[in-house]
């Protein structure tokens, strides 16, 4: 095989042996398909089992009729893209997939039915497929789980080439070393100019970017993730995907923007040319109003279920140190504005005092003071620490629309005195209990890190992704998982 690197050159690969991770793609989406008929066939066992059990008769006609659903529900699943490699694992979009799925094969047999004037058990509309869609996600949400587990052994991951410069190529690395979940591993890298003695943290650097279908071809990658560099224009981009047309390997391309993605970013036709739209980020209007209203009511139901454990709480620090169970203090909120946040107290009464005493056993880079081992830390409150219940009286700095429940992290004023103007990019919007800081490595992450991942929520805020974010609080948070 050889491969052209010049201008004119059209690169095509010669058909590759099957790479392993087709082999348990194709077997993973026969699991799926095999689950999800038979969360079919158990709703069509209930619903007409149910009605005989309650001696109902079921006509030969009926039970023809579930078997036809049975046979529709994995194709509706497929036409909703439930099947699509690429939402293996993806919780969102593999969840959203099935759903859309379910929810048109049901739309599709009410209006057959009504459009025919057919005569059809309700139960199959209004109990058989609302079941079958439950269990769905849920046989979903468990493969997901577990196609999580077998990957953080390293099992089920594709493998990848990382084309770009060496320190975006570190950074993409250590993500996906320390989110095995998402099924990426960089097996080689590509630099402008090759450096085969380069070090990038233990991924071998290949060749350069004329190389890229060479490196594929012979460590038989999956895909190829091109990240942001000046080196690689249109006409580049373009001639790499054609070189690995053949060989169908997947390309990514990292745009070069600061975690902008989703419903802000779109692709429009402008004089011939497909632009790159980028819409500016809600942070007022209607949008804020139902984010405002959930976090209040939520705080709210949360305050009056939880009231006995937080007195209680509140009680044991009172008998086990001495001072207050409350401990107050400054933090800076929204557009800069400084609110004074309640937790339950986890230090010794003169936490404060001994702090500068401690500033060269810092653990953290950046602004942020962190001790692992933290001598004031009392034993109830490293108990707190460990599963964020210190931070349960922030539901009153919700409450007082000083909070959100998600949101960057509550920074202190003299950490703000040293951000710069990207950093400040955080303070647009209230900080929150929780966030993709909480659940992406808490005091595990590095402070670029932390501000990457605050700054990614900033651009990109729903409520769906708040709702996601809370979701995957509760699991962290029972681990216990880098809270200190």
């Amino acid at each position: 095989m050889r491969v052209g690197t010049g201008e004119s050159a059209v690169v095509l690969l010669e058909t590759v042996p099957r790479r392993a991770s087709s082999i348990w793609t194709r077997a993973y989406l026969r699991l799926l398909l095999c689950g999800d008929a038979a969360c079919a066939l158990l709703a069509c066992v209930c619903v007409l089992g149910a009605r005989l059990a309650f001696g109902a008769f079921v006509p030969v006609v009926e039970f023809a009729l579930g078997l036809g659903l049975i046979a529709a529900w994995p194709v509706a699943l497929a036409m909703g893209g439930a099947y699509r490699q690429r939402a293996n694992g993806e919780g969102t979009e593999e969840f959203k997939s099935v759903f859309n799925g379910g929810v048109a094969l049901m739309a599709a047999v009410a209006i057959m039915a009504y459009a025919t004037q057919t005569v059809i058990a309700r139960s199959f509309v209004m109990a058989m497929l609302p079941l079958a869609l439950l269990s769905t996600l849920y046989f979903r949400y468990r493969m997901r789980k577990r196609l999580h587990r077998r990957r953080e052994v390293g099992d089920y991951l594709r493998q990848v080439i990382a084309v770009g410069h060496r320190e975006s190529i570190i950074d993409l690395v250590m993500q996906f070393r320390r989110q095995p979940y998402h099924g990426m591993r960089v097996v080689g890298a590509c630099l402008p100019d090759g450096g085969m003695d380069v070090d990038l943290d233990g991924v071998p650097v290949l060749g350069s970017f004329g190389d890229v279908a060479q490196v594929v071809a012979r460590t038989r990658a999956d895909a190829v993730a091109v990240l942001a560099c000046p080196e690689l224009d249109g006409a580049a981009l373009r001639r790499l995907a054609w070189s690995l047309e053949t060989a169908r390997t997947d390309l990514f391309v990292a745009p070069a923007l600061m975690d902008v993605a989703g419903p802000r970013i779109s692709i429009r036709p402008v004089a011939g040319m497909p632009l790159l739209h980028v819409e500016h980020p809600e942070f007022d209007g209607a949008r804020q109003v139902v984010k405002t209203v959930f976090d209040r009511l939520v705080a709210v139901a949360a305050l009056l279920v939880l009231a006995v454990p937080l007195l209680a709480i509140a009680l044991l620090i009172r008998l086990t140190s001495r001072g207050p169970a409350l401990f107050h203090q400054t933090r800076v909120g929204k557009g800069g504005k400084e609110f004074s946040v309640v937790k339950f107290r986890t230090m010794v009464a003169d936490a404060e005092r001994l702090k500068p005493h401690l500033l060269p056993d810092n653990e953290f880079d950046g602004v942020l003071f962190k001790i692992r081992n933290d001598p004031r830390v009392t034993r109830v409150g490293g108990f707190l620490r460990r599963y964020s219940l210190d931070e349960l009286p922030q539901l009153l700095n919700v409450l007082r629309g000083e909070m959100s429940l998600v949101g960057p992290r509550p920074p202190l004023p003299e950490e703000v005195a040293q951000y710069g103007t990207d950093v400040r990019r955080r303070l647009v919007v209230r900080p929150g209990m929780t966030g993709l800081w909480q659940v992406s490595g808490r005091s595990d992450l590095t402070w670029e890190e932390s501000v990457r991942l605050d700054l990614r929520y900033v651009e990109n805020w729903s409520l769906i992704l708040d709702l996601q974010i809370l979701w995957k609080t509760w699991s962290v948070v029972a681990r216990g998982e880098g809270a200190y």
